[in-house]
Order: C-alpha cells, then sequence, then structure tokens
C-alpha cells in the first residue's frame, strides 16, 4: 500500500513539474487604434530572459509563469510591461493593445525686445548670460559645482568615476540583473532582437537600470562615445557583460 501511495505521489509530482515548465502565454497583439494585428512586436520575458515576436496574425507564444512581467516594443508604438496571471495561462489566449507614439510639438514663444532708447531701461531687458552653472551629480549632496572654477568639475568626476568604484557601485548593487547578462546572450531569439534595436530600451528594462546608467557604464568601461551613439543593443550588450566579466576578476583580486 505504501509503495502505490509513494508512486501515486511520484506522478503528480511529475505532472505538475511537467505543466509548470510546459506553460506558455498565448496573445495576440494589435493597434489600440483600429484593432489590427501587429506584426514582428518584440515579447520579452523579464523574468527568465526569454524572447519571441509575433507572427504575421500579430500571434505570439511563450513561456512563463505566474506573475512573470512581459515587456512588448513595437517601432512607433508605445512599449509597455504585462504582468501573467493564472487565469491567462489557465484559459488561454489574451489580446494586448499598443497605442501609437503622439509626437507633440510644443509651442515656441519668442518674445521680441522693444528698446525705449533709455540705456538704463533697455539694458534690463537684456538677458543675463552666466557662465557659471552648477552641476549636480547623481549620489552626491544636491548643492552641486561651479563649472567655471578651472579643474574643479574634471577632478570631481575623476574621483568619483574611478573605473573600479563605479563597477562596484553599478553592479554590486545589482547582482541579479547583471546575471541576467549570460542568459541574454545565450538567447537567440534575444539577441537577434537587440541586433535591430538602437534605442536601448530592452536594455534597459532586462538589466532595470535607466537609459543614462547604461551610457555611463558603457563609458566607464572605457568604449568611446561615437561606439556608444552609433552601437546596436546586441553590441552594447556584448560590451557590458565583457565589462561585468572583468569587474568580477578585479572584484576577486581587491
Amino acid at each position: 500500500m505504501k509503495n502505490y501511495l509513494l508512486l501515486f505521489f511520484l506522478l503528480v509530482f511529475s505532472t505538475v513539474s511537467i505543466a509548470q515548465e510546459a506553460e506558455k502565454a498565448l496573445g495576440v497583439v494589435v493597434n489600440s487604434s483600429d484593432g489590427k494585428p501587429l506584426e514582428n512586436v518584440n515579447i520579452v520575458n523579464l523574468n527568465q530572459v526569454i524572447g519571441t515576436a509575433t507572427n504575421k496574425q500579430g500571434e505570439f507564444e511563450i513561456n512563463a509563469k505566474p506573475n512573470d512581467t512581459l515587456h512588448l516594443s513595437y517601432l512607433g508604438f508605445k512599449s509597455i510591461k504585462v504582468r501573467v496571471t493564472n487565469d491567462w495561462l489557465r484559459f488561454g489566449s489574451a489580446t494586448i493593445e499598443l497605442t501609437e507614439l503622439a509626437l507633440a510639438l510644443e509651442e515656441v514663444v519668442v518674445n521680441q525686445l522693444k528698446l525705449t532708447g533709455y540705456l538704463e531701461v533697455d539694458v534690463k531687458q537684456v538677458p543675463v548670460i552666466n557662465d557659471n552653472y552648477r552641476y549636480q551629480i547623481s549620489g552626491l549632496p544636491s548643492t552641486g559645482y561651479e563649472a567655471n572654477s578651472a579643474g574643479t568639475l574634471s577632478k570631481i568626476v575623476g574621483s568619483i568615476f574611478n573605473p573600479a568604484d563605479f563597477l562596484h557601485r553599478v553592479f554590486g548593487k545589482k547582482p541579479n540583473e547583471m546575471r541576467k547578462l549570460k542568459k541574454m546572450k545565450q538567447d537567440d531569439e534575444i539577441r537577434n532582437l537587440l541586433a535591430s534595436r538602437f534605442d536601448r530600451e530592452m536594455l534597459t528594462a532586462l538589466l532595470n537600470i535607466d537609459r543614462v546608467d547604461l551610457d555611463e557604464i558603457v563609458s566607464q568601461c572605457n568604449y568611446s562615445k561615437e561606439f556608444i551613439q552609433t552601437a546596436n543593443d546586441l553590441q552594447i550588450l556584448d560590451a557590458i557583460s565583457e565589462c561585468y566579466e572583468e569587474y568580477k576578476l578585479l572584484n576577486r583580486e581587491r
């Protein structure tokens, strides 16, 4: 009897495990304005670091578990994040709408100077150009630093952005996100998606960092400004990955 019970529990456990591994989120991505399906929408599971794209009918399927987050992006449309629920996995396909980006140009008002002919009055209308700009650096007190002091800003930045310390602050605080680098490099679908992108949006979503931090990481890893401006997202990924491996080696030696 005990053997039968043991076999029963093993079968149930195996069935549940297989079901969990085989769970897929099915969906259709459409344009919110007209309901037409969108082809080649990039979809990435941010938790499992796997990706896919929609077909001609806007359909997709991707491995997912409850509470996983899917990141959907498409050129000319606002990217969104969608949480996977038990009901979604249980009852089938879901329809997801993407909204087109609306580009609004702000009105620029140019005030013409109305001179009176009196120097004391007219001089007050002329805008004052101040070279004493103040710079604020993330993580430091909000007082800022004067740019016109010779060498002041460069000395401050040089002391703060020591490569070893900089990498420790960035990578050391986000070890889980940095571990995703290996998964990202191993997933062919994600690599193909990143190779065709230059907006850094998917990278920042996957690594949970903003665009400014991303550019700073690549810059402090001794990559040129030209590389940062022209490289596709896959090249940026490989650059960060190489830098992360150097950081880990350096961290062990410290």
